[in-house]
């Protein structure tokens, strides 16, 4: 009985010291710096393993967008990125079987796949990303279905005003280049296209070497770098990596465009200049000038101004609703650059910490750290230098309004 109650004693304080232990690793932060791997197939793994998360999510980004579709058939990449899960019941499994979600993200500058499902699901949600991302299903049946698809959404776009106005701009600034070019393509980029060209994008550009993978959440990490190797190991990699070199635009025709729409019962303004990329030194100081812009010069009508930033510089759009001129304000104040400063760092922070790692990968960043620092450090003198800087390039203007 000594014995037995001796035990008793020395067993107690040894169970509590384990579960104020495991209560003290559940609370602690999450590293801000992943467990960082590379696969023998040139595959890229970021890891962050958060023992409190309510799930788990796996991003996979591929390094490539709609920038390279080719030309006469854009809308390829877009295709390609749909493919990957190209029915609704391949997309409803993550929320019916997984109890979680699927999300796929098709731009100018890459395409992302994030799933995400409970922590008692997460070897299938890999598996299930993994096999779809290394072998998507590219055949006539479902390139046609995939197209149909994407010509509705097309058609609906079609008679937005906004979307008329922002691709009438774009075409205008940059001509041929990527940029000016729909993502979604056109009726006639899309007749072109079959399930070849989505074979040859395929090849050239879903390879694990030019992809980086994202796990966070509640998971094992050990555990979850061992499947990886095991669902993803054999992804094939490419015989070369795609550059990006692209012509760059000549400069536009700075003639006001005036788009006439038979529907249109309002009248929309696009002004847009060349700005700044996303690795540029700029980049923020660009982002913190449209908020002040859109602040000091939506006084005076309904206006907003978008940085809109890629791989290559892109361009700095004002959206209003009036045809007159914009004057551009030249001086700011301490106070407001702050402010401004403070709305981008909020709005910066509410991406998730995996999104601003693959940023890394995606346009040649220096690390998470340094985009942080620069975003902090940004001061009235930058916000003027990106001022003087933008206003030497040509501006576009181009009015969508009512025709005859």
């Amino acid at each position: 009985m000594r014995l037995l109650n001796l035990t008793s004693r020395l067993t107690i304080p040894v169970l509590i010291l384990v579960i104020l232990t495991e209560a003290a690793f559940a609370q602690r932060p999450v590293s801000q710096v992943p467990r960082q791997e590379k696969l023998l197939n040139g595959l890229k793994l970021l890891m962050w393993n958060d023992p409190a998360a309510p799930d788990v999510r796996v991003s996979v980004r591929i390094h490539a967008g709609s920038s390279f579709d080719p030309q006469g058939r854009e809308g390829v990449m877009r295709l390609l990125a749909n493919s990957i899960f190209p029915t609704p019941a391949s997309r409803e499994f993550f929320k019916e079987d997984l109890g979680g979600s699927l999300e796929i993200i098709s731009n100018y500058d890459y395409i992302q796949i994030n799933g995400t499902a409970k922590p008692s699901e997460f070897l299938t949600l890999l598996e299930t990303v993994s096999q779809a991302v290394a072998n998507p299903t590219i055949d006539k049946e479902t390139t046609a279905s995939l197209k149909k698809v994407q010509l509705e959404e097309l058609t609906v776009l079609s008679r937005d005003l906004a979307y008329i106005a922002d691709q009438a701009a774009a075409k205008r600034l940059y001509g041929s280049f990527p940029y000016g070019r729909p993502q979604l393509g056109t009726v006639e980029s899309l007749e072109r296209i079959d399930f070849a060209d989505l074979l040859f994008a395929k090849e050239r550009f879903l390879s694990a070497d030019n992809a980086t993978v994202a796990i966070s959440g509640n998971f094992n990490g050990d555990l979850g770098f061992r499947a990886a190797r095991r669902y993803l190991g054999a992804w094939l990699k490419s015989d070369k990596r795609v550059p990006f070199t692209f012509r760059q635009p000549d400069d536009p025709d700075t003639k006001p465009l005036e788009v006439s729409v038979a529907e249109s019962k309002a009248t929309l303004s696009r002004r847009i200049r060349r700005g700044v990329s996303r690795s540029d030194k700029d980049y923020f100081a660009a982002e913190v000038l449209s908020r002040l812009l859109t602040t000091r010069i939506s006084e005076k009508g309904a206006v907003t101004v978008a940085n809109e930033a890629f791989v290559l510089p892109g361009a700095i759009v004002v959206r209003g609703e009036s045809a007159g001129p914009v004057e551009w304000p030249r001086t700011f104040t301490e106070d407001e650059v702050a402010r401004m400063r403070a709305a981008v760092q909020s709005d910066y922070e509410k991406r998730s910490l995996a999104d601003r790692w693959l940023d890394v990968d995606t346009y040649k960043l220096t690390s998470v750290a340094d985009d942080a620092t620069a975003l902090q450090n940004i001061r009235v003198a930058d916000v003027q230098r990106v001022v003087d800087r933008l206003l030497k390039n040509p501006e576009v203007t181009v009015i969508v309004k009512q025709g005859s």
